[in-house]
């Protein structure tokens, strides 16, 4: 086949590769949309208990909204918030089931590399013309998959981020596994057994801390021996607590004031350790910095935020920033040392391309 006639593979089927794969079809391009999980939509199910704060109206791509209106799909009402499940449910899965789309994605598909076919990272000459080959891992054993290029929209939720303040798994972290969950735990449904009623920390200072924390107080309320510590590594501030009533998308400033509330009534206490050890003994566990220590603790749920699985693309010429992992040009757009999701400006292929043609 000529590397034309080849089609956009896509590395994963949520919001953003299920976009890609309208907006190819629009253009009238073939993608094929690789997805690790069992559905569509596989990491966003991980955290499908969690109300998003941009309503429906940002959370449809056009060119996927034009697809499915032309199958008499109805929109949500764009005022809504809805959560990981319902996005998933409402819009991902009657998508990917559209007769344009349907017979380019394949479930159950995990890229393990990507690489140009005949040519390793060294090689230059020719390498432009090349098609990439994906090696990919099905249940019926590895295949190889040719494309004219590719979209890499794996997102990061499957690589989280230690507890370790050094970015690093704390001493003792891997020992206590069977106490720690990484990301935003369902407390108030499918995990309420694992936290009512036992002392919990939570680590980390984003809106997934938040959502987590504002939880498991509406837990405290049915259960009153359920007792919660936020952990961060630095000193609080206001800021800890986002825009609050100054966000651009009031229902993300709203996390920030209920949690304020919580804190200030004493039914979160908030607590500052750089975690470099933690130990666990039989029934409890305990986090430790030099001299100083928390706990006892129960449960820990680790909110530290993800990074992008590289390894995929190790043979690839990609370029990126030094701290963020990022594409160079995006890095200064995102950086969250300066920015809020609300500041971030637009962005396209200029800033998210790479040196691999």
């Amino acid at each position: 086949m000529k590397r034309n006639d080849l089609p956009v593979a896509i590395i994963g089927a949520g919001p953003v590769g299920l976009a890609a794969a309208a907006e190819l079809v629009r253009r009238g391009a073939s993608p094929l949309v690789l997805e690790a999980g069992a559905t569509v939509g596989a990491s966003v199910l991980r955290w499908g208990h969690v109300r998003i704060f941009s309503p429906w109206k940002y959370n449809v791509d056009p060119a996927a909204r034009l697809l499915l209106e032309q199958h008499g799909w109805t929109e949500p009402d764009g005022e809504d918030y809805p959560t990981g499940r319902e996005l998933v449910e409402s819009y991902l899965v009657p998508l990917a089931a559209l007769p344009e789309l349907a017979p380019h994605v394949r479930l159950g598909h995990r890229v393990r590399a990507v690489a140009r076919l005949g040519f390793d990272k060294l090689k230059t000459t020719g390498r432009a013309d090349a098609p990439f080959v994906l090696t990919v891992d099905t249940s019926e054993g590895e295949r190889q998959v040719l494309a004219r290029a590719v979209i890499d929209a794996s997102g990061t939720y499957g690589v989280p981020n230690p507890l370790g303040a050094s970015g690093t798994p704390a001493r003792g972290e891997a020992e206590a596994a069977s106490r720690i969950f990484y990301g935003i735990a369902d407390v108030l449904g499918h995990d309420q057994a694992r936290y009512a009623n036992k002392r919990v920390a939570v680590v980390g200072s984003g809106h997934s801390a938040f959502d987590v924390l504002i939880d498991l107080a509406a837990l405290a309320e049915r259960e009153p021996r359920t007792a919660i510590t936020w952990v961060v590594r630095r000193p609080f501030a206001s800021s800890k607590y986002g825009g609050e009533s100054n966000d651009a998308l009031p229902a993300r400033g709203a996390l920030g004031t209920r949690l304020r509330g919580l804190v200030d009534r004493g039914i979160v206490r908030q607590q500052v350790l750089r975690i470099a050890e933690i130990v666990s003994t039989a029934s409890d566990v305990s986090l430790r910095d030099g001299s100083s220590e928390l706990g006892p603790f129960d449960e820990i749920i680790a909110t530290t935020g993800f990074r992008p699985d590289l390894a995929p693309l190790r043979e690839l010429r990609v370029r990126l920033d030094d701290v963020l992992e990022a594409p160079p040009a995006l890095a200064p757009l995102i950086d969250p040392n300066v920015h809020s999701c609300g500041t971030v400006p637009p962005h396209g292929a200029r800033e998210l391309g790479h040196p691999e043609t």
